[in-house]
């Protein structure tokens, strides 16, 4: 329901808030493309949070390459003076932002909702717009935000105010429009320049609140919402909004679970099944894609029957009305957190002489489906295969879920004994003993009373760190993670809090069960999985193959961990080149990567004030192209450092 909220709070002792996922997308046995950017995109650009609004994240940029990519240095660094590292109240401040360039100017956002705009050639500030959020309120992901979209008002001429508007979507659910000029608000927006987000049901301040950029298309602007986990079962509604992007006036509202109603036995209750992750809009077929969460509480449906359509889903919306054009559901009543959190990714695959226009989803499970663009269907197999079944009292899980088999998946799908790993004997022995006992049948295993193990965990497989596709080789470029958990439902009758053990608990109100979770780690810091922790891959799309995939940054230092294999726990997503390059962050380390797109081979690393839970973005101005990422640390991962840096590489001039 929320990008990763509570669930870093807690993951063992001694060890801090950590985790991270991506997503994986594919296509099979054929060649792939990019969609074209739009005619009016400049090709120095990076206009949209994924470069194209379809989220391909690929730059046809190629003056830094493989062949100069290691004389990479910093060119810039600007520091927004919003970091906090949780004290006087304030939340700890996390810097997740993917900038935008357009029109000559860069914007970002900052993790207290701050929009600033720089000069993209040196990094000067040319304005900044404080919403003054309460920074001391509950927002279950952090003081984060992760971008903004703008759009071009062609009724204006060139040089009037709000010609083109800059538009955020904040932590206390509100819908801002600026001025891109000059970051003063669209006073014909809303109420001076502002829409209140806070109109839906089950509306609580802090729980309900917004981190991902809006969309925009047809006129509209649209936006989803995050949610944090497992505080109730009746989670304030994850409905999806679209607004007039000149005035402000609500268009259409859409319920991703609203149908589940009709004709549900008098106890159903639910909320959620948010769309807090980033969408992707095809201007052409007038359509927003929506990947949406898990419906409320995570792990115990009783109260909510049936599949939960449309949550955890892909689904197709019609920018005039919002009604459902398609939707795909990737897991049925979930009960294990596998949020739709990877931004979908539109491409054309060629399949028997043929375009086919397709979307790319991946989920925190690690398996992807692509899906025909203009109807939902499957292109390449997917089949509904039986999987474990609940033995809690009240509780009626999916008899299937539905398994694409065109490509192995990137996250492992099972954790036993024999997969156990440690540093010493004793890390060992700790954790087989932590699995001991606890229903254990691979992914899609049910929360138990006795206590499950949760693989992937409930961050994944991939999470909102999304992918990025180089349509010209068909490689498409993931960062996953290796990170198991357990889930244990204890009748609440049964919960004391002074017994608590180190971990994550969610009051699930309103059903029999308080919720345990927590990641498996061994008492040393280090993950009890084997390493590496993180990887980076590249997907061969023609060849139905993984061509490549490397251990992605290390642990070196979490949790006291020291000699540690490489590899790290990645949150953060790549971006791919036409100089055959793939870059990264992401990692606990703080560096910024460069791997050779065609064999994974690491060929830079550029050294962070502090890790970059962000994704990067490139752009040319002034005959000069740079690479920025957004270097804050994490809100929830306390060994990190924290910082206000947006740091900006290029090569020498």
């Amino acid at each position: 329901m929320v990008g990763l909220g509570s669930c870093w709070q807690y993951i063992m002792p001694r060890v801090s808030r950590v985790t991270a996922a991506i997503a994986i997308g594919l296509v099979v046995g054929c060649t792939a493309r990019s969609a074209p950017p739009p005619a009016a995109q400049s090709l120095d650009d990076w206009p949209f949070y994924g470069r194209d609004a379809g989220g391909a994240r690929f730059s046809p940029l190629a003056d830094i390459n493989r062949n100069n990519v290691l004389q990479l240095q910093i060119a810039w660094v600007a520091h927004s003076g919003d970091a906090s590292v949780g004290k006087d109240g304030r939340g700890r401040t996390g810097f997740e932002t993917t900038p935008i360039v357009v029109d000559g100017t860069l914007y970002f956002t900052t993790g207290i909702n701050r929009v600033i705009a720089l000069d993209p050639s040196n990094g000067a500030q040319r304005w900044a717009y404080d919403p003054h959020i309460d920074p001391t309120l509950d927002y279950g992901d952090g003081l984060i935000n992760r971008g903004v979209v703008t759009w071009i008002d062609e009724r204006k001429q060139s040089g009037e105010p709000c010609r083109r508007r800059v538009f955020e979507a904040t932590l206390d659910a509100r819908l801002i429009a600026l001025d891109a000029a000059s970051g003063t608000p669209c006073n014909d927006f809303g109420t001076a320049g502002q829409v209140s987000l806070r109109d839906v049901p089950g509306y609580r301040a802090g729980v309900y609140h917004m981190t991902s950029p809006p969309a925009v298309v047809d006129e509209l602007v649209i936006v989803g919402s995050a949610i944090n986990d497992n505080g109730r079962v009746d989670e304030p509604a994850g409905v999806v909004r679209a607004f007039d992007i000149r005035s402000g006036a609500l268009r259409w509202s859409w319920d991703p679970i609203a149908p589940n109603v009709d004709g549900a036995p008098a106890q159903w209750r639910s909320g959620a099944a948010n769309a807090w992750s980033v969408m992707a809009v095809d201007p052409d077929r007038h359509l927003v894609f929506v990947p949406t969460g898990s419906a409320s509480p995570d792990y115990f449906g009783g109260l909510r029957p049936g599949d939960n359509k449309w949550a955890n889903s892909i689904v197709a919306l019609r920018a005039a009305t919002g009604t459902v054009a398609w939707g795909f559901q990737l897991v049925h009543h979930d009960l294990w957190d596998y949020d739709t959190a990877s931004p979908p990714l539109l491409a054309n695959v060629i399949r028997g002489g043929q375009t086919v226009p397709v979307v790319m989803q991946s989920n925190k499970t690690g398996l992807l489906y692509v899906l025909h663009r203009d109807t939902g269907e499957p292109v390449f197999p997917v089949e509904e295969r039986r999987v474990p079944q609940s033995d809690v009292p009240g509780e009626a899980s999916s008899p299937t879920q539905p398994f694409p088999t065109a490509f192995p998946p990137l996250t492992a799908q099972r954790f036993s004994e024999t997969d156990v790993w440690g540093a010493t004997p004793a890390d060992v022995a700790a954790c087989r003993d932590s699995i001991q006992g606890l229903r254990n049948e691979g992914v899609f295993t049910p929360p138990s009373v006795r206590g499950t193990v949760a693989v992937p965990g409930h961050v994944g497989g991939p999470n909102w760190s999304g992918y990025a596709f180089d349509s010209t080789r068909g490689l498409l470029i993931v960062n996953t993670n290796n990170l198991p958990a357990t889930v244990r439902l204890i009748p609440r009758h049964e919960y004391d809090a002074s017994t608590r053990e180190d971990g994550e608990y969610g009051p699930s109100i309103g059903t029999p069960y308080v919720t345990f979770r927590r990641y498996l780690f061994a008492p040393s810091g280090r993950p009890c999985s084997q390493p590496p922790w993180g990887t980076l891959a590249a997907v061969d799309i023609a060849n139905r193959t993984i061509r490549w995939q490397v251990p992605l940054g290390s642990m070196e230092g979490f949790g006291g961990a020291t000699a540690v294999p490489p590899g790290s726990i990645s949150l953060g997503g790549p971006i791919v080149t036409a100089g055959g390059i793939a870059f990264i962050a992401g990692t606990f380390d703080s560096f910024l990567r460069a791997f050779d797109i065609e064999n994974g081979r690491e060929l830079w690393k550029g050294q962070l004030p502090a890790s970059g839970h962000a994704t990067p973005m490139t752009y040319k101005v002034g005959g000069r192209q740079y690479v920025v990422i957004a270097a804050g640390g994490h809100p929830k991962i306390t060994e990190e450092r924290v910082s206000d840096a947006l740091v900006a590489f290029a090569l020498p001039k």
